[in-house]
Formats: C-alpha cells, structure tokens, sequence
C-alpha cells in the first residue's frame, strides 16, 4: 500500500473514530437527560471526542457558543470525511488500485 494512501486512510478512521463518539455522546445525552454527566459511557465518549472539540473551538469565533461547539465540530468532521473519502478514491486510481 502505497504512504500516501495509508495517511489518508489512518486519518479517515480518526475522524470516523471522533464521529462516532459525537453521535454517541448525542444519543446518550437524549437517553440519560440532565444526568448524562454521571453515566460512565458518556463521560469515555467525552474523552475520545475532546481533542477535535478543542481543536473547533481553537479554530472558531468567539461568537458562536460552547453548547454549539459540538455540533460545529460535527459538521466538520463530516466534511473532512467526505474529502477524504474523496482523496482515497483519487488516491486508488493514480496508484491502478481497486480500493
């Protein structure tokens, strides 16, 4: 497998990994309500999606408030998905490869 193809698919599962905490974190929060804080499963979803929340809210204005922070850094990532998905497909064909 060619590097440049394995960094655009080691980063892909990064973002998904961070996705899927945040869809995670999002149902949990409807289910548990006003004691999510407390549900163990919750705060661990919270620790693996922290770093991307911080990096959204490095990269935002002021502006926009905390409690939107997460839907922000979804919506991001889920266009960082979508381009690197777009990346590997280009990525596979220079390479002649079937991906």
């Amino acid at each position: 497998m060619p590097v440049d193809l394995f960094l655009v698919t080691i980063l892909r599962a990064l973002v998904e990994l961070a996705l899927l905490a945040l869809i995670g974190q999002g149902i949990l929060a409807v289910l548990a309500g006003k004691y999510r804080d407390q549900n163990l499963f919750y705060r661990i979803l919270r620790l693996v999606a922290r770093p991307a929340v911080r990096v959204t809210r490095f990269l935002t204005p002021r502006v926009i408030l905390d409690a939107h922070v997460p839907w922000v850094t979804f919506f991001l990532l889920l266009w960082v998905w979508i381009g690197l998905a777009v990346a590997k497909r280009h990525l596979c064909g220079v390479h002649g490869l079937a991906c």
